[in-house]
C-alpha cells in the first residue's frame, strides 16, 4: 500500500501566493524539508506514518526540534525520532549550526566591509537568522582565506612594473597574552597595461618591518620571486631599512620619498600657525614645468623657510635628493604620480576597515581582512580606466634607460621601439 501524499504542492502554493504571506519562502522550506525527513523516517521504519504493515521494523516516537539557518531565515524543523535507534538527516544538518553558502557569503562580505562581529550578528537577525554567535561569524569569514592566499601568491607576469608604491601600516594584534604593534607591508604597482595593481601583502613584526629592514627585504624578495621586474622608481616613506632593502632586491630602481609622508614630518618642526604657509611653499616645488625649474624653486623655498624656521629649512635641504628623484622622468609622469597617489587612497580604505576591528586576534585575521580589501580594490582598478597611458610609460622607461636621469624627451624612434 502506497504512503499517502502529505503535501499538496499546487494547493499549498496557491494558498500562500493568494494570501501574499511575507514568510512564504521560509514556510515552503520548512514544509518540504519536513516532508522529506518524514519520507526517510518511513523508509527506515519499513512502513508509512500510522500505517499497519507486517513489513514494519520500527516505529515513530515523536519529534525533536532543531533550528536550521537558511537564506530564507532560521527555520525550526521537527526531526522525527524513532523508538529504536536514531534518525538524523546528515544531508540537511551536517553540523548543529550549519548555514547555507549564501548566508556565509553575506557574513563574509560584511566582515570585508569592516562591519564588527557584533553588528554582523544584528545584521543576520534582520535577515531572519537567530542566535548566530560572534565565533560563528569569524568562522564564516574564514572561508575568505583560500581566495586571499591565491591572490597573495599569484604570479606577477605583467612584463614590467615601472612604478611601485610601498608602505607599512601599523596594526594592533594580540600575541602571547599581550597587545603588540605589527606592520602590514603593502606594495602597489603600475603594470605594463597602465593599470594599478596591488602586488603583495605581508605582516612583519615592529622591528623587522621598520628598523633593520629584514621584513622589507623578505617582502621584496617574495615579490621578485613571483615575477616583479622592470621597476624604475619606488615611492615610499623613509622607513628605516626600506631604502637598503630596495637597493638589494631591486637593483637599478630609483627611490622617491613620498612627499605626503615627508610633509607631515616637516610640518611637525614648525608652529601650527605657520604650517599652512610652509605646506603651500613646499607644494609649489612639485608644480613647476621642468626639472630645472623644480630644482630652482626648491632652493628658493629652502631660503624662504630658513628666514623664520632654520631647523625646518635644514630638514628640507637634507631631503632634497630624496624628494626630487622624480625629476628624472617626463612631466606627464609627475602629474599622474602627484595628482593621484594610489597608495594614500588605498591606505585610507584599509584604515576604514581595520579601525572597526581595533585589535586583531592574530596575524591570520590581519591577512584575511586586508587581503580581501586589496583583492577587491585590484578588481576595481582592473575594470576601471587606465591609471597611466602607455605612451607615458614608454617615455618613463626610455628616459631612465637612455638619458641617465635627465628629463630629455625620447625620440619618436625610441618610443616606437618601446
Amino acid at each position: 500500500m502506497a504512503a499517502p501524499v502529505s503535501v499538496d504542492g499546487a494547493a499549498f502554493l496557491r494558498e500562500h501566493i493568494e494570501s501574499a504571506s511575507p514568510d512564504l519562502l521560509r514556510t515552503m522550506v520548512k514544509t518540504f524539508a519536513e516532508a522529506l525527513m518524514s519520507a526517510e523516517a518511513d523508509a527506515l521504519c519499513g512502513a508509512g506514518y500510522g500505517e499497519r504493515s507486517d513489513e514494519r521494523t520500527n516505529q515513530r516516537n515523536g519529534y525533536r526540534a532543531r533550528d536550521w539557518d537558511t537564506r530564507a531565515g532560521t527555520v525550526e524543523l521537527a526531526i522525527p525520532k524513532l523508538r529504536h535507534g536514531s534518525y538524523f538527516p546528515d544531508w540537511l544538518l551536517q553540523h548543529r549550526r550549519r548555514a547555507e553558502q549564501a548566508l556565509v557569503s553575506v557574513v563574509a562580505t560584511a566582515y570585508l566591509l569592516g562591519v564588527s562581529t557584533r553588528r554582523v550578528e544584528k545584521l543576520v537577525e534582520q535577515l531572519g537568522v537567530t542566535s548566530l554567535s560572534r565565533s560563528q561569524v569569524s568562522e564564516m569569514a574564514a572561508h575568505l582565506d583560500t581566495q586571499v592566499e591565491a591572490f597573495r601568491n599569484r604570479p606577477l607576469d605583467a612584463a614590467h612594473y615601472t612604478f611601485v608604491w610601498m608602505d607599512a601600516l601599523v596594526i594592533k594584534v594580540r600575541e602571547h597574552g599581550r597587545t603588540v604593534n605589527v606592520h602590514a607591508l603593502v606594495a602597489v604597482g603600475v603594470n605594463a597595461d597602465g593599470q594599478r595593481e596591488v602586488l603583495g601583502l605581508d605582516v612583519a613584526s615592529d622591528q623587522a618591518g621598520d628598523e633593520d629592514g629584514a621584513g622589507w627585504l623578505a617582502f621584496l624578495r617574495s615579490l621578485t620571486a613571483r615575477g616583479l621586474s622592470g621597476v624604475k622608481l619606488v615611492v615610499s616613506d623613509a622607513h628605516r631599512g626600506l631604502v637598503s632593502a630596495i637597493g638589494a632586491a631591486l637593483p637599478g630602481a630609483s627611490w622617491q620619498r613620498c612627499r605626503t609622508h615627508y610633509l607631515r614630518n616637516l610640518l611637525a618642526k614648525v608652529p601650527k600657525s605657520a604650517q599652512p604657509w610652509v605646506a603651500t611653499l613646499v607644494r609649489t616645488v612639485f608644480d613647476q614645468p621642468d626639472a630645472a625649474s623644480v630644482h630652482a624653486q626648491y632652493t628658493r623655498v629652502v631660503t624662504a623657510i630658513a628666514e623664520r624656521f632654520p631647523a625646518a629649512a635644514e630638514h628640507l635641504d637634507d631631503a632634497r635628493e630624496e624628494l626630487l628623484a622624480f625629476t628624472a622622468f617626463p612631466r606627464e609622469v609627475w602629474r599622474q604620480i602627484w595628482s593621484n597617489n594610489p597608495q594614500e587612497r588605498l591606505n585610507k580604505k584599509i584604515r576604514r576597515r581595520t579601525d572597526v576591528v581595533g585589535i586583531f586576534p592574530n596575524r591570520a585575521a590581519i591577512i584575511r581582512l586586508i587581503g580581501a580589501v586589496l583583492a577587491e580594490q585590484t578588481d576595481e582598478w582592473t575594470e576601471g580606466r587606465r591609471y597611466m597611458g602607455l605612451d607615458i610609460l614608454a617615455k618613463a622607461r626610455l628616459t631612465v634607460i637612455t638619458n641617465e636621469g635627465t628629463d630629455t624627451e625620447p625620440t619618436t624612434t625610441e618610443l616606437a621601439a618601446a
